[in-house]
Order: structure tokens, then C-alpha cells, then sequence
């Protein structure tokens, strides 16, 4: 029988300062049982010892419901310091997180989809079709016209993001997701399956932009890393899908349009979740603050919100209270700036050093050479004698696991360790890994131990580095005056500097040899670091409009 134990939160106000601490004793009840939150731990506010709070917590099994209670004392300076409470149940949790997740394996199943879809489309005996010749320039614009149609999202986003909002935003995703599937799956022609490429595309470039956002302006600040690097577990686990449902179709005739229709239902799923979602409460709030509606109007919607995303009673005094309290902080934040974000002011002031950490790391996350590397694998493992490596789609699927495994140990220690110890120790062993390439490629081709050993690393060092936390700190380090356009046009600097990284590498590499390749990737890396360690914060634990406050000012 599951025991039954009491937490005790010994909780108080302080004086305003950057961090707090929380204390907690834990007394069992029947017998030795402990439970212990992961994401207590990642709250870091200091509280002086007053009467405890004891707060009981029911025996659980498959699906804990778990309510903390966690007080912080914030600074505004629009008034006296008042007390804030974040209460939460993971069952509350766990659907805002899902259905924008999904945008995300949407995006990475495309990518594992594409590596089959194109061996089948050319294919003359399996592809079905009459025009399976295709040039190397059409071929190419397969590939990558959900790319080009993720970068035309990315400016789609910009210019309408803060006016749909989130919720709506990933909908529209949805439908393009489902729009380009479908049409892409039977599609008669070249110019057909072209254009559901682009249609796909600019689906990924609206979900990549909405997900983060939706995420983090919506789930409680103490899990709000681990959530938001779960969402690149997702697109890892698209990208192991899309690999698998392309080794079950490889030997189909007209295998590739399943491949490509297979993220149709997936779409639809998505889009009937996110319409059951509420809007973010801090959009609606900034819709109010800006005059963009009804301010009472659009402050009850926001509460409203915020009690269903928490699993409270429609509008309870909770919710109440802490919707003032953001308001108390928005107004201080906007009070003399009632429009919204310019595009000029996206490269002003707080709003730059946010873009330059932002849009910093999601560049150096593609010109470290990710997909080149990845390029490489194949090849890597057939020199190591790995039998399965003559398989594409079966060393793809070991790569994918792989990647899959470290993007878990990443989702486990952001909220602990946090952002910068996981970005420095993954950076370095990028930079190290690709030191280790171009020596195996030089001299060391006689050892392929080295090679694999320098593959395992790199990938596993991205995964729990610039993989999940670049798209974390690009959700959080906005100001939410320019989040929306912000986080635009740093998904469109990644989705850019992927495009040049993967149209450049073919002649870099005919210019300078794979060796030499690899050793520029390694010093770009060693750059990268240097950027980390001097330029970018650590957010654990803080609440957005803390970084906000206490970073970008």
C-alpha cells in the first residue's frame, strides 16, 4: 500500500533579492516513503524561517496529481512588494505541453521522412509514378522546400504573430501541416508536390515559432526548462518516426506518399487540441496593457486562462491574484509604451541584448556544422566495420535513438543544473569532437575508434547543449513587449543559417577537404563557447518577467 507523508513548506517574505531559497522538511506518516519534486529544486528563492504551512500529499501511483505550493516575493516598482503564488497539478500540465509539442515532431518526422521518401520517389520499379527521373535541382527542391517554406513562415510570423496569438497561431500550423501532407501524398505531378512542400514548410516555420512561446508564457516558471527542452525531445522523436515509417515503406510502390501522409493525422490531432487549449494569459494581458480590446474584458479571459492551465476552479481568487500581480508588472514595464513591438525596436536596447543572446545561439547552432557532421555518419560507421551502416535507414534509426537518449538527460538537469553548465560542457565537447574528425580524416584513419568516438560525442553534446537549450532561451529572453517578433526573427536566423550551412557545404568541402572542413566547424565551435560563457545568462528559476527585469535591464 502507497504511504501518505506531510512536506512542510517553511515560507516566508523577504526583503526583495535575486534568489531565494526553499526549505522543506518532509515527515513520513506510514512508513518510509519520500517524495521529492525535481522541480522544487529548481526554485531558487531565499525565504526566512517562519510558522510552517503543512501541506498534505495523497498516496499516487501511474499518474500523480500533485499540487505545490511555492511562495516568492517579487520586486515591482509600481508598488509594494507583494506575495506570489504558483499552484499546480501535472495532469493540468501536461496537454498545454502536448498538443504545441506536437508542431515539433511534426518538424522532426518531416526531416526523417524526407531521407526515405527521396530513395522511393526516384525509384523506377517502387516510386508508382512516370516522372521519378528527377534532376539533382529538382530533387533538391524537394528536399528542401519545407525548408524555404519554414524561412517564408518565420517572416509570416513576424508580421502576424502578436496579432493571432499563440493559440491561434499553432492552428493555422496545424492546418498547413495537414494541407501540405495531404496534398504532398497525392500529389500527380512535380509542381503539385512542390507546393505541398512549401505549404508543409511554412507550417513548420508558424509551430517553431508558436510552440516555444506557447510553452513558455504558459506552464509554471519552476518546470518551465524542462518542458521547453522536451519540445526538442519531440522533434527528435519525429525525426526517429519518420525514420521508422520510411524502413516499414522503403519496399511499398508509391511508399513515399504514405510517408508524407502520415503526418496528416498527426496534424489533425494537433490542431483539435490546441482549439481545446486556452490563449496564453500573458498574451491576452498584453493585448490589454496595449489597448488592443476590452482591458476588463481581456484581463477576465486572462484569468480564466490561467485557472484552466493550473486545474483550478474557472476564476478562482488564485488565478485573481496573480493575474494583478503580472498586470502590476506589465503596467510598470509598459506604462508610457501602449503599442506594440516596432520592428526597430526589436534591435534597440533590452530588445537587442535579448536578440543578440537569442539569435547568437540558434546561429551558432547550425554553423557549427550540425547537419554536416550528420552528413558524415554513414560513412563514419562503414569505416568503423559496422555491418548496419551499409543501411542507410538502419544507421539513421541508431543515430536517432541516440540523439533521443541524450535530449532525455538534458530535459532532466536544465531545471537542476541549469542553462550555461549544460551549454559549456556540451559546447566543448562539439569543439572537441570535431577537432577529433579532422584528425581521423588527416592522419588517424587507421583508427576508426576515434572517428566513432568523436560522432557519439558530437552528437550527444549537441542534444544536451545547443539541440534543446538554444530553443529554451530564445522562449524566455525576450521582453514581452517584442516576444513575438523576437522569437520570429530568431527562428528565421536559424532556419537561414541552415539553408547556408547545407547549400555551402558541398563546395567547402571540394575547396578544402572533409579534414580541413571539419577543423573550421571546430574553431567556429571554440568561438561559440567564448559566446556562451560571456554572453549569455542563466534563467533558472526565473519567471519571464523577472529575466526581463533583472537580466535585459
Amino acid at each position: 500500500m502507497a504511504s501518505s507523508s506531510l512536506i512542510n513548506f517553511n515560507l516566508f517574505p523577504s526583503k526583495p533579492l535575486h534568489y531565494h531559497q526553499l526549505i522543506i522538511t518532509s515527515k513520513p506518516l506510514l512508513s518510509s516513503s519520500r517524495f521529492i519534486s525535481p522541480s522544487l529544486s529548481s526554485i531558487n528563492h531565499r525565504f526566512r524561517p517562519t510558522t510552517p504551512i503543512t501541506y498534505p500529499i495523497l498516496p499516487f501511483h501511474s499518474t500523480p496529481n500533485v499540487r505545490f505550493h511555492v511562495r516568492a516575493q517579487k520586486d515591482y516598482s509600481a508598488g509594494d512588494p507583494s506575495k506570489t503564488q504558483d499552484e499546480f497539478s501535472w495532469s493540468s500540465v501536461i496537454f498545454p505541453f502536448l498538443f504545441p509539442a506536437l508542431g515539433g515532431l511534426l518538424f522532426g518526422y518531416d526531416i526523417g521522412a524526407t531521407s526515405g521518401a527521396t530513395i522511393s520517389l526516384q525509384s523506377p520499379e517502387l516510386s508508382g509514378i512516370t516522372w521519378f527521373n528527377l534532376s539533382s535541382i529538382q530533387l533538391g527542391l524537394v528536399v528542401s522546400g519545407s525548408l524555404y517554406g519554414a524561412l517564408f513562415g518565420s517572416l509570416l510570423s513576424y508580421a502576424i504573430a502578436d496579432f493571432l496569438g499563440r493559440k491561434r497561431q499553432l492552428i493555422t500550423a496545424s492546418l498547413l501541416y495537414l494541407l501540405g501532407g495531404a496534398i504532398t501524398a497525392y500529389a500527380p505531378e512535380l509542381g503539385v508536390l512542390l507546393a505541398g512542400r512549401l505549404l508543409y514548410g511554412l507550417g513548420i516555420g508558424l509551430a517553431m515559432h508558436g510552440a516555444p512561446l506557447y510553452i513558455a508564457e504558459t506552464c509554471p516558471s519552476q518546470i518551465r526548462g524542462t518542458l521547453v527542452s522536451l519540445k526538442e525531445l519531440f522533434i527528435v522523436l519525429g525525426i526517429l518516426l519518420g525514420y521508422f515509417v520510411g524502413s516499414f515503406q522503403i519496399s511499398a510502390i508509391g511508399g513515399w506518399r504514405f510517408m508524407y501522409g502520415f503526418s496528416a493525422p498527426v496534424a489533425v490531432l494537433m490542431g483539435l487540441g490546441m482549439w481545446s487549449l486556452p490563449p496564453s494569459p500573458r498574451w491576452l494581458l498584453l493585448r490589454a496593457v496595449q489597448g488592443k480590446g476590452s482591458f476588463q474584458e481581456l484581463k477576465e479571459k486572462a484569468t480564466f486562462s490561467l485557472s484552466k492551465l493550473r486545474g483550478r476552479p474557472p476564476g478562482d481568487k488564485e488565478s485573481e491574484r496573480q493575474i494583478e500581480e503580472t498586470l502590476v508588472s506589465m503596467k510598470s514595464a509598459y506604462a508610457d509604451q501602449e503599442s506594440e513591438g516596432s520592428f526597430l525596436e526589436v534591435f534597440q536596447g533590452p530588445n537587442l541584448k535579448a536578440f543578440v543572446i537569442g539569435g547568437g545561439l540558434v546561429l551558432f547552432q547550425q554553423i557549427t556544422g550540425q547537419p554536416s557532421v550528420l552528413y558524415y555518419a554513414g560513412s563514419i560507421l562503414q569505416s568503423a566495420g559496422f555491418s548496419a551502416a551499409s543501411d542507410a535507414t538502419k544507421v539513421s534509426v541508431i543515430i536517432g535513438i541516440f540523439k533521443l537518449l541524450m535530449t532525455w538527460v538534458a530535459v532532466l538537469k536544465v531545471d537542476d543544473l541549469g542553462r550555461r553548465p549544460l551549454l559549456i560542457g556540451g559546447v566543448s565537447g562539439i569543439a572537441v569532437s570535431l577537432v577529433l574528425l579532422s584528425a581521423y580524416y588527416k592522419f588517424l584513419g587507421g583508427f576508426p575508434v576515434v572517428a566513432v568516438a568523436a560522432l557519439l560525442l558530437y552528437v550527444g553534446s549537441y542534444q544536451i547543449s545547443f539541440g534543446p537549450i538554444s530553443w529554451l532561451m530564445v522562449s524566455e529572453i525576450f521582453p514581452i513587449r517584442t516576444r513575438g517578433r523576437g522569437i520570429s526573427l530568431a527562428v528565421l536566423t536559424n532556419f537561414a543559417s541552415n539553408a547556408v550551412v547545407t547549400f555551402a557545404f558541398s563546395p567547402l568541402k571540394e575547396l578544402l577537404g572533409a579534414e580541413n572542413l571539419f577543423l573550421l566547424f571546430g574553431a567556429i565551435a571554440l568561438v561559440s563557447l567564448l559566446f556562451v560563457i560571456f554572453s549569455v545568462p542563466e534563467t533558472k528559476g526565473l519567471s519571464l518577467e523577472e529575466i526581463e527585469s533583472k537580466i535585459l535591464n
